[in-house]
């Protein structure tokens, strides 16, 4: 198999490691040097910042640098102080690393658009279906090629619903309880069995691939990253709030059909009913998160602040640049016959 795995179901998900997930080997000078800094205790390099500036925005380095610096604000790592997450250091070269990734993708997204044109387009399923990777699984994927699916989308569905939980203290009024309504239900309405990044651990479980935190991290293309890392990007500045309702509106519009589509290439693909299951749930939630997100957070966002509707369509359209690439990086190795994790 490409990607490590156990036999599908043969053993439970370990529990969280308090330690932290390992941290991962650099990709490049940004990635090495950050690493350095919290490997060795010490302050991180100036030099590093300047660097930054002229390191390709979608690049392994780059994306690399910048989740693990976010990630001291998840869970962290083994063997780094949890007081490295506010050191001063390190946000500055966070800061750079932010503002060449966010200079790109606002130069590389259309804009300015109205949020309506942008929900109106998500909702039409387009006819040409060669680069959605939920038609490519549900016609043709194997257990391998779900396992390297899921892999890399353990980077955030083991985190499923935290970077969004930054939103809710930017939020008031109906924006504020709607918003609230579907993390509650993300995080299993009061149930730990039912937290959503406790279905997707079943599903790997079922899959045969191991549930550990972070385990896929260093298998992970730049493309996965830049993904994960927009949601952190846009949930940690206030200044970004309205980025952050459109990407998660984007997130809940596209749900729904995508997981009807993962759940019915699971089954032909003879995967378990747990792994089945997350998706099966996500037909059903998300259905119904798609209209509370686009007419109580989006509306009363937008009813509040209605000069946020420009950032609100810039947070949807960049999650459509930032998924297209990773999607395009799956396809092509698929249909190449090579596995779509890094070696």
């Amino acid at each position: 198999m490409t990607a490590t795995t156990r036999q599908p179901g043969s053993h439970p998900h370990p529990a969280p490691d308090p330690a932290g997930p390992a941290l991962p080997a650099p990709r490049g000078p940004l990635s090495r040097g950050v690493l350095h800094a919290l490997r060795t205790a010490r302050d991180a390099d100036p030099a590093l910042r300047q660097h930054a500036a002229g390191a390709e925005p979608y690049g392994d380095d780059l994306q690399l640098a910048l989740y693990v610096l976010y990630e001291l604000h998840y869970r962290g790592f083994a063997g780094v102080a949890d007081d490295r997450e506010w050191d001063p250091g390190l946000l500055a070269v966070r800061a750079a690393l932010e503002d060449r990734f966010l200079t790109a993708l606002r130069r590389d997204v259309p804009g300015p658009r109205r949020p309506a044109e942008v929900f109106a387009e998500l909702l039409v399923e387009p006819a040409d279906h060669s680069a959605s990777v939920a038609h490519h699984l549900q016609r043709h994927g194997d257990l391998e090629q779900f396992r390297q699916y899921a892999a890399l989308r353990s980077l955030y569905h083991l985190k499923e619903a935290d970077p969004h939980a930054w939103v809710l203290p930017r939020l008031h009024g109906q924006a504020k309880a709607a918003m609230a309504a579907i993390e509650y239900d993300e995080f299993g309405a009061g149930r730990a069995d039912q937290v959503h990044a406790r279905l997707f651990a079943d599903l790997m479980a079922d899959l045969g691939l191991d549930t550990a935190y972070g385990r896929y991290l260093d298998r992970s293309p730049a493309e996965m990253l830049a993904v994960v890392n927009l949601m952190s990007l846009l949930g940690l500045h206030r200044a970004l709030r309205g980025a952050l309702v459109g990407h998660f509106a984007w997130v809940e519009v596209t749900s729904s059909p995508g997981s009807r589509r993962l759940a019915t290439g699971l089954r032909k693909a003879g995967a378990g009913p747990a792994a089945q299951r997350f998706y099966d749930e996500h037909v059903e939630a998300d259905a119904v998160h798609e209209q509370v997100v686009r007419h109580q957070v989006v509306d009363g966002l937008l009813s509040a602040e209605p000069a946020l509707a420009p950032d609100v369509a810039f947070g949807a359209d960049a999650t459509t640049f930032l998924e297209d690439r990773l999607s395009a990086r799956l396809l092509d190795a698929w249909r190449a016959g090579r596995s779509a994790l890094r070696c």
